[in-house]
């Protein structure tokens, strides 16, 4: 393990759930790939997220409230959306500010949503959620079966990494190497033509023309 390219994963806490401390740097999009119901009077529903590594997201009831508020509150309708976390450092628990876990944006609504939820005991504050525009097939496609070099399908790749269905994810890896083995296959060189048979006949005699 030489790389040093991103150290963060060098700080993340021993922990059985995503950490606030892990959001310090930058804002985190997952999209939901199931939903338990935990044993945690406090944490009760546990959101699962692909490379989760076993740190799911336990959202607060501030959160639980906000998602069942935008999504409804049937969980197996959650599988496959996506949000965008952040680190609010101005979350308090016990009287101390700690910090904390806050959605910023959310797929599947149709508009921003602003709504005032309880934060301490007589008061509320107010949360603003921006929608989060996800990709879509149609164009990833396009982009797998364009794509005429390595630069094309990192490309293609990369926009293929922005998809949040599973079913979408799938047909997408399907797709991509499918077209990685036509362009190995385009760039193989053609075997080499087998040589003709050296004739054994003799020479004809063009000098005498009888």
């Amino acid at each position: 393990m030489n790389d040093i390219s991103d150290l963060r994963r060098t700080i993340v806490p021993k922990s059985d759930q995503l950490n606030a401390e892990q959001l310090l740097t930058q804002d985190m999009t997952i999209t939901v790939s199931e939903v338990r119901m935990g044993t945690s009077e406090e944490q009760p529903v546990i959101l699962h997220y692909p490379n989760d590594e076993g740190r799911p997201y336990k959202p607060c009831k501030t959160m639980r409230k906000l998602l069942i508020f935008a999504w409804g509150e049937d969980g197996r309708a959650w599988v496959g959306r996506s949000m965008t976390l952040y680190h609010d450092a101005e979350v308090r628990f016990g009287g101390m500010t700690v910090g904390g876990i806050r959605i910023r944006a959310l797929s599947h609504i149709d508009k921003p949503i602003k709504v005032n939820l309880t934060a301490t005991k007589g008061k509320k504050a107010l949360h603003s959620i921006d929608v989060l525009k996800t990709a879509t097939l149609a164009p990833v496609l396009e982009a797998i079966e364009s794509a005429m070099n390595r630069a094309d399908m990192d490309r293609a790749k990369k926009m293929a990494m922005e998809l949040t269905a599973p079913a979408d994810i799938e047909r997408a890896q399907q797709a991509y190497a499918a077209r990685a083995q036509a362009l190995k296959k385009r760039a193989e060189p053609a075997p080499a033509p087998t040589p003709e048979p050296e004739s054994t006949a003799e020479p004809e005699d063009d000098s005498n023309p009888y």
